[in-house]
């Protein structure tokens, strides 16, 4: 029995050494970081745009609302952000006003003049800067609109339409809520030059609207890259 208990204690005075040897030289590892995401502005995209108009120099003023479409491109150095976009939408932006007018032969007769914009759009320049998933930028260039006046009395109507040219002027946030979806909002002062209806009978005044609108875009691209 003896030399049996003595035989284990070798053992044991033997293998011990080995053991924290073999544990000594296996090599501590840590556990991997998680990438962060890093989002680049740089590409093309498309997105949807909606909001509302309206003016504050004329009685009645004209308000309302338009919903269209966006496109545009994304040039990313640094943190500062450049890029070029374009716009359209569709638009019910009006004012009406009713008065009396004389008719040779009729006398006085009730009359409603309108004013109605039908279509309206940009092609803008932007600069801003970016934040990881947020850009806070400025933007201006080129405004249109399609308008129509209309005038109606005696139960007739007649109507015209003029194209204005302008420009635009504003500033707005953007935001990554996903790898390629944005949302963004955006203020927008828009000066449109006066035009003659009706075959020069009708002229009329600089158009200025103030536009807030939303929108959201898909980036194409992947524009979120992993950073470790």
């Amino acid at each position: 029995m003896k030399k049996v208990l003595l035989a284990s204690a070798c053992l044991f005075a033997l293998a011990a050494p080995a053991s924290a040897a073999d544990l000594a030289a296996r090599p501590y590892t840590k556990a991997p970081i998680a990438p962060a995401a890093v989002y680049n502005w740089t590409g093309f995209y498309l997105g949807v745009v909606g909001g509302g108009a309206w003016e504050n120099a004329r009685d009645p003023k004209m308000q309302g609302g338009f919903v269209g479409g966006t496109a545009g491109y994304n040039w990313q150095t640094g943190n500062v952000v450049f890029g070029i976009e374009a716009d359209g939408a569709w638009a019910d932006v009006s004012a009406s006003a009713t008065g009396a007018i004389f008719v040779p032969g009729v006398g006085v007769v009730g009359a409603t003049a309108s004013s109605k914009t039908d279509a309206m759009g940009t092609v803008r320049g932007r600069i801003g800067w970016a934040v990881n998933n947020v850009l806070l930028y400025g933007t201006g260039g080129y405004a249109w609109i399609d308008n129509k006046l209309s005038f109606s009395a005696l139960g007739a109507t007649i109507s015209d339409s003029q194209f204005h040219s302008g420009w635009t002027v504003g500033a707005g946030v953007e935001a990554f809520f996903a790898p390629q979806w944005s949302v963004k909002g955006e203020y927008l002062y828009r000066s449109l030059g006066g035009e003659t209806y009706f075959s020069g009978a009708v002229p009329t005044g600089t158009l200025n609207f103030h536009t807030v609108q939303v929108g959201v875009n898909y980036h194409f691209g992947g524009p979120v890259v992993a950073k470790y």
